[in-house]
């Protein structure tokens, strides 16, 4: 089992999140380093404070770290066209010397929608828009040319140039747990899968799906990993974060991702990391 850790860009400074990503560069437990992709903060009572872009603070954070992977749980397709999203990711895989991981999904922030002018749509909508994007998000990675013609996007002759430096391109991280369009999409396009742990169907089951999913189009499931987050709680400590991971590996995740709340300290992490090699 591997471990991460995240990092909400909302009610923190950019400091702040600096010195996490930073001192977990410098902590070998720790694999990967996540922010999120929203406008407003979500989760919190006010959704009116601070909330910094994910991918001009993912880029600064990138050129700051040496070793750490890095990734966005997960980009909204909704506030990017895909082809934009490819040509940045491919760009961000260069400037982190291969260490990015592009983390997908439909969206689902209907405040910020409403805010920023940007189109929802419905259920079925989302995630027909979603299933375009993974489409041509995978063949610009791959050909040299991509022409589409969909219901959402059309491309005619859209160059990825220069690629990214992984081959045959970034994992591709998609996040989500429907049984009728998430986990199939997930079958098809995605390295890894992360769970959000919503109701009370548990991860085993839904692994279960996504591996029978996989099945229907012949994929190896073992090419995908899992991942979930655990809440870090400072009340608790390390001890109880570090239990909490243990459980999560046992249920069958690959990569557990701490997910710290703001404001953000890197004192905290010399500790959680020390409980987490007990367990590793």
């Amino acid at each position: 089992m591997q471990f991460g850790i995240k990092t909400s860009p909302q009610h923190t400074t950019w400091q702040d999140m600096l010195d996490v990503w930073t001192a977990a560069d410098d902590i070998e437990v720790f694999t990967s380093a996540w922010n999120f992709d929203h406008f407003y903060p979500i989760n919190v009572p006010d959704t009116t404070g601070p909330c910094m872009e994910a991918w001009v603070t993912l880029t600064a954070l990138a050129q700051a770290t040496n070793r750490i992977r890095v990734g966005t749980m997960v980009n909204g397709i909704i506030y990017r066209h895909p082809a934009v999203l490819t040509k940045m990711a491919a760009s961000l895989d260069i400037v982190s010397n291969g260490r990015l991981e592009l983390g997908i999904g439909s969206g689902w922030n209907e405040e910020e929608c409403d805010a920023y002018g940007i189109e929802l749509g419905t259920w079925a909508e989302r995630f027909d828009r979603f299933d375009e994007a993974c489409q041509v998000i995978t063949s610009m990675f791959l050909n040299e040319a991509t022409t589409f013609d969909g219901d959402y996007f059309q491309l005619k002759d859209a160059r990825n140039n220069p690629g990214p430096v992984q081959t045959p391109h970034p994992p591709i991280c998609i996040g989500g747990q429907g049984p009728k369009r998430t986990l199939p999409t997930v079958a098809k396009y995605a390295q890894h899968w992360n769970f959000p742990g919503r109701g009370r169907v548990p991860l085993p089951e839904h692994r279960a799906l996504l591996d029978d999913e996989c099945a229907k189009i012949g994929r190896d499931p073992s090419e995908i990993i899992t991942s979930v987050a655990v809440r870090y709680d400072p009340t608790t400590g390390p001890t109880a974060a570090a239990e909490q991971a243990a459980e999560q590996g046992e249920l069958g995740a690959d990569l557990v991702l701490m997910y710290l709340p703001s404001p953000h300290r890197a004192d905290v992490l010399e500790s959680i990391a020390v409980e987490l090699q007990k367990i590793s």
